[in-house]
């Protein structure tokens, strides 16, 4: 069994990540999605090892301490961290792993392990984008703006990323992702084991000829 790929998806808001990655799991095998630790208590419903993992401030401090965390940050009085062993154990399944984080966070990643894939989603246009925040419904004008203007300081680091994927139709664009990495099992990095053994092959054969 092959080893896992770990895929990193970010993107604007209102590009339609989460929509994308909850479709990709409905329509495809062999995905899993990386969950991650939090200082935050559980909300309704939610369950620890399935929504969060669950951690006291101290449990949080003493991960950052072990160097647990393929990347953590801190937003509005919380922490939350991508922990490496949750993501390795699926890996060693054979899983492709799904993370979806902030440009920051994917940037960590990509420094700990090169191998990881970065795609940035993105609507087909900046004028698609406002309309889609506005379509939700859900947010104030102000609100909106701040979403606008966070995507230009986002859109510069675009560069840093493996592959743009435009999502204009949801499903097209949940098929483009899917053969995006899936062809990603195919590079020699990835083939390191099959490498070996087809090596190991050639060189008994032209042992035996000599």
């Amino acid at each position: 069994m092959s080893k896992g790929i770990l895929v990193i998806l970010s993107g604007f808001s209102g590009s339609g990540k989460g929509t994308l990655m909850k479709r990709l799991l409905e329509k495809y095998d062999n995905y899993a999605l990386s969950v991650s630790a939090t200082t935050r208590s559980p909300r309704p419903g939610e369950r620890d090892g399935v929504d969060y993992f669950y951690k006291t401030e101290e449990e949080f401090s003493r991960m950052i301490e072990e160097d647990a965390f393929l990347e953590y940050a801190r937003y509005v009085n919380h922490s939350y961290g991508t922990p490496a062993a949750y993501v390795d154990e699926q890996l060693a399944r054979g899983k492709d792993v799904i993370l979806e984080i902030e440009i920051q966070g994917a940037l960590k990643v990509k420094a700990k392990r090169p191998d990881t894939v970065l795609i940035f989603v993105t609507p087909p246009s900046a004028e698609e984008l406002e309309r889609r925040l506005t379509g939700r419904g859900t947010e104030t004008p102000d609100v909106i703006r701040q979403r606008m203007a966070r995507a230009v300081e986002e859109s510069e680091s675009m560069e840093h990323y493996d592959y743009i994927l435009v999502n204009d139709t949801v499903e097209e664009c949940v098929d483009e992702l899917h053969r995006l990495i899936q062809a990603q099992h195919l590079q020699a990095v990835h083939q390191r084991e099959f490498i070996r053994e087809i090596r190991g092959e050639l060189k008994e054969r032209e042992e035996h000829r000599k």
